[in-house]
């Protein structure tokens, strides 16, 4: 037989094994799951005629795209090559002018620091102008964030409400001409010709503004630190305007930020929304601003935290709230909205995650969007009058076509008897039966995993892994008894519940004990490694995408910031700092290991992942580092992305196959 003829055999032979197993090769699958979503921040222009939304450019490059709504027509009239700016979001503040978001991790004087920018742009994206305070070669410090827009008002003239930072200059001789203005400030903007109408004078201990959606600027917080350090203590003080009035009245004196979060102010109402904690857990309460302060419980779960108010459009009322149980729910006391989201579930019903994303300033065409767990989510433009419902674009529609693995809500003990709710995503097609099995603990630890869609689980279910991610004690969501002290304070706690994920799989038949691996972002990062290296017989593999290795270090890393004490808090004192690091045990972690870092993360310092590297190596120990030049946390490249889990499949293929 020739060379050729072996070839075609060899190439046939694992078309069958692809074909019998359901597995596509792996390059497929990290293209299809690591290229970024099309569609991020999508909004609808005042006059309902048009939409804006932030595309994925080459590599990490972002391009602003404009949608004629009547010809479904778009076409990009920006980009940004994210070097080092990386664009978020644009909105429209006119039917003709957009503001978009841009950031960026840069390091001063040896110190990675964020900065934000507000940019102003016609829709063809010229005339482009930043809107905070102008830079000056005198400035006495540095003005990382230019500000925010508050209000987004009608739209009508290009007009918005912005709180903006105001920085004053110094050692500028031989002109009276010096700027004092320090702190922040609300200015009536237009976004146009750059034009100021002060509204509230700058000011410093201000952490920020709210209006009431209609231009009135009725809330403002304070913002508490420690002496003259300017370090955080984590507490706010609130104070209200009633309507009409100019005297600030306090509505909250210094509260934690865990404990009272203020969400929206409804001018028809003249009330205020504000979480706070009952029984341990986040409620919805509504409070009068007539001087008055009466306040009402509006919506409270015995199982998990209220989280938000939704609102039907810029400057519009409050319509609902939301919370998470084992999938996302809103409830809407809005009547004309309660059943349009009733009808909207009847006609996507295989989209059940539906939000009101925005709306025409006259509320007559909305902007939807609607997912689900095997579905990334789609967009659409409803008419209320003609009861139109449009398709505009699906969020990613590289995956259009391909079965996607359903999402199940489970609990399992813990080794304390405790029941721990987790999620489950089993490959398509296959029996939940000796599966190779991945645990993915969520990041934070003060967050949470929710029911729908996500490319990483996914990707692992399209290789043939089962998934479980585990609500862990130290989740956030669930209430102060849950959250504890924190997953790295109570970290055996934290790990346990994540070991116990792996236990249920093998105990339940899901999982292959022989075949199990850990994989982790941030925190997640962290439990996977920290897992390893004191269960070092329960795993075969280890991936930790910018993992925290050294809880020390994490303090030391935070120094520099004004968070600095609120870190050194939040992660404690005492012999959990040595026995919860990962670094410390390196040599306990007996398996082979994937770290992926980003040099640019201001959440979680590369050098985290670059001593864990050089323990995990001067140990002895088998471990694959990939390191990136100019990416911070969420690593939001697409050829970054596939590559990262092209690595991530092999490891797994090679350690517990499929």
């Amino acid at each position: 037989m020739s060379a050729a003829a072996l070839a075609l055999v060899s190439s046939s032979s694992l078309l069958a094994q692809v074909a019998a197993s359901g597995i596509r090769p792996l390059a497929e699958d990290a293209r299809a799951f690591g290229s970024r979503e099309e569609v991020k921040g999508l909004d609808i222009s005042p006059d309902g005629t048009k939409a804006v939304y932030v595309a994925p450019a080459k590599d990490r490059w972002s391009a602003v795209m404009v949608v004629d709504l009547a010809k479904a027509d778009s076409h990009p009239i920006a980009v940004s090559n994210a070097n080092p700016e990386t664009l978020r979001w644009c909105r429209f503040a006119s039917d003709t002018r957009l503001v978009c978001r841009f950031t960026a991790n840069v390091s001063v004087n040896g110190v990675l620091a964020g900065f934000s920018r507000l940019v102003a742009m016609d829709l063809d994206g010229k005339n482009a102008k930043e809107l905070g305070q102008q830079n000056s070669f005198y400035d006495a410090g540095l003005r990382q964030d230019d500000g925010s827009i508050l209000d987004w008002r009608s739209g009508s003239d290009g007009q918005v409400l912005m709180q903006r930072s105001y920085v004053p200059e110094e050692g500028k001789i031989g002109t009276r001409m010096v700027r004092s203005q320090q702190g922040l400030g609300v200015d009536l903007l237009d976004t146009r010709t750059l034009k100021v109408t002060t509204i509230e004078q700058p000011a410093t201990g201000v952490d920020g503004y709210m209006t009431d959606g209609v231009g009135h600027v009725r809330l403002k917080s304070m913002v508490e630190t420690r002496g003259d350090s300017g370090m955080l203590t984590g507490r706010y003080k609130y104070y209200y305007r009633a309507d009409g009035s100019r005297d600030w009245k306090v509505l909250a004196d210094y509260v934690s930020g865990d404990d009272y979060q203020p969400l929206a102010i409804d001018a028809g109402l003249n009330t205020i929304y504000v979480l706070k904690k009952l029984d341990g857990r986040m409620a919805l309460y509504r409070t009068k601003l007539d001087g008055s302060l009466a306040t009402e419980l509006v919506a409270s779960n015995p199982k998990v935290d209220i989280d938000n108010v939704i609102r039907a459009g810029r400057g519009q009322k409050v319509i609902g709230y939301t919370y998470a149980e084992s999938e996302r729910s809103a409830v809407y006391f809005d009547p004309e909205f309660k059943a349009l989201s009733e009808a909207l579930g009847k006609t996507l019903p295989n989209l059940p995650m539906v939000d009101f994303a925005g709306s025409s300033s006259d509320g007559s065409q909305l902007l939807l969007s609607a997912g689900s767990d095997n579905d990334p989510g789609r967009f659409y433009v409803f008419k209320k009058k003609s009861r139109e419902l449009n398709e505009l674009f699906a969020s990613r529609s590289v995956l259009d076509g391909r079965p996607l693995a359903r999402v199940k809500s489970v609990s399992f003990p813990a080794a304390d008897g405790t029941m721990v709710p987790a999620y489950l995503t089993l490959p398509v097609g296959k029996q939940a039966a000796d599966l190779p099995a991945v645990v993915l603990p969520h990041g934070g630890p003060s967050a949470r995993d929710e029911w729908g869609f996500d490319w990483l689980p996914q990707f692992l279910a399209a290789r043939g892994y089962a998934v479980i991610q585990p609500n862990y004690r130290g989740s956030a969501g669930f209430g102060d008894a849950w959250l504890m002290k924190n997953g790295f304070q109570s970290w055996r706690t934290s790990i346990g519940d994540i070991d116990a994920a792996a236990r249920y799989l093998v105990t339940a038949k899901i999982a292959d004990p022989k075949r199990l691996a850990v994989v982790g972002w941030s925190y997640g990062g962290y439990a996977a490694l920290q897992s390893a290296a004191t269960e070092p017989t329960l795993y075969r593999a280890v991936a930790a995408i910018a993992p925290v290795t050294d809880l020390a270090e994490l303090k030391t890393d935070a120094a520099q910031y004004t968070n600095a004490k609120l870190v050194e808090q939040f992660v404690g004192t005492g012999p959990h700092i040595v026995d919860g690091s990962p670094l410390r045990h390196a040599a306990a972690i007996s398996v082979p290991v994937l770290l992926v870092h980003g040099d640019q993360d201001i959440n979680v310092a590369i050098t985290q992942s670059d001593r864990m590297n050089a323990a995990l190596s001067g140990a002895g120990k088998k471990v694959q580092y990939l390191r990136y030049k100019g990416l911070d946390h969420q690593l939001d490249d697409s050829v970054v992305r596939i590559e990262m889990l092209t690595k991530l499949g092999e490891l797994l293929d090679s350690t517990i196959g499929h």
